[in-house]
């Protein structure tokens, strides 16, 4: 029987046969795929698996961040969870990305631009097509919920065990790292995001860690048992120092604030910046006393950090190299 890294192997390779046929836009050495922008069909480059670059037209040079979902990083092998070596996940990454060149996609867009001038774009047919089969998980920011049809897509894909499931499901995926020692603005801290494969909702995990280059940062996270996570809580609402400040957040808000300090021995992003201490006191002498009970841990879930400057060309870090 051939084993898991083969048949991804083999399906990649198929990929990469597959893509040869792609058309390339004269002038340029970069295989287009046809998207309609706005119902206007359009040459554009995909770099990878959630993003891409208009080649002609109107937008010519535009650059795309996709909506809803999220493909693993291709720069290198840097994403890791049980069973997978960084190497196999590289290769799903890798054919997420010549899987988009394949279709013919459809998306839509306000066109307004994220801070790094790129234009959003929902394209809910390449959404539903790469969550589908495995090569993107869905991925929620600034809003409350992901829509039913990518939820779906994903449910059936983790059922069937495709793609970067086969392996088993981590509670959340790592999808970026942010170290320190990298410039951040008044009143900022640094953080990485972690996105729930329950439901796509992603998730600061604030630190002041400084990171090395091609450092492997992991998370671990924490199942505590909910009848004694409630009767916690209520015992927040009472405690002597804190039942004020506990008055202002709701149950599930306060639940969260648990499970956060215990996850990065910090409250999160969620709190008021004047409760950080009295609560972190609180919380830190509660765990001391066991008072949370026993705290489950799941497998950890890693990505190697690397900074931004160091994943391309000729400052491309040996870390990020097959072979290494």
């Amino acid at each position: 029987m051939q084993s898991m890294i083969e048949r991804t192997t083999r399906a990649v390779v198929a990929i990469l046969v597959a893509s040869a046929t792609l058309p390339v836009l004269a002038g340029s050495a970069e295989p287009a795929s046809k998207v309609f922008l706005n119902g206007v069909p359009t040459p554009v480059y995909f770099n990878d698996g959630d993003s891409f670059r208009v080649l002609a037209g109107p937008m010519k040079g535009t650059r795309a961040r996709l909506a809803g979902f999220n493909t693993l990083e291709s720069f290198g092998p840097v994403h890791q969870w049980g069973d997978w070596t960084a190497r196999e996940l590289y290769y799903l990454a890798k054919a997420a990305t010549w899987n988009a060149r394949q279709g013919v996609w459809h998306c839509t867009s306000d066109l307004d631009r994220d801070v790094y001038g790129r234009i959003l774009w929902d394209c809910p047919d390449l959404v539903v097509d790469q969550v589908g089969k495995g090569l993107a998980h869905v991925m929620i920011v600034g809003k409350p919920s992901a829509p039913p049809e990518y939820l779906e897509a994903q449910r059936q894909a983790i059922e069937a065990r495709r793609g970067i499931w086969a392996k088993g499901v981590p509670p959340y995926i790592l999808t970026s790292t942010h170290s320190a020692s990298e410039q951040w603005g008044k009143g900022k801290r640094p953080y990485n995001r972690l996105v729930s494969t329950a439901d796509g909702l992603s998730l600061k995990w604030l630190h002041d860690d400084v990171y090395e280059s091609c450092q492997n940062v992991c998370f671990t996270d924490v199942h505590i048992d909910p009848d004694r996570l409630d009767a916690f809580v209520a015992r927040m609402r009472e405690a002597e120092g804190i039942a004020e400040i506990a008055g202002e957040y709701t149950d599930d808000q306060l639940a969260l604030i648990v499970l956060n300090y215990v996850r990065f021995g910090s409250p999160g992003e969620l709190i008021d910046s004047g409760h950080e201490k009295p609560l972190a006191a609180f919380l830190e002498a509660a765990l001391a006393e066991s008072a949370l009970g026993d705290i489950e841990r799941s497998d950890p879930v890693c990505m190697v950090y690397t900074d931004f400057k160091q994943r391309y060309g000729s400052r491309k870090l040996p870390c990020l190299k097959i072979g290494h």
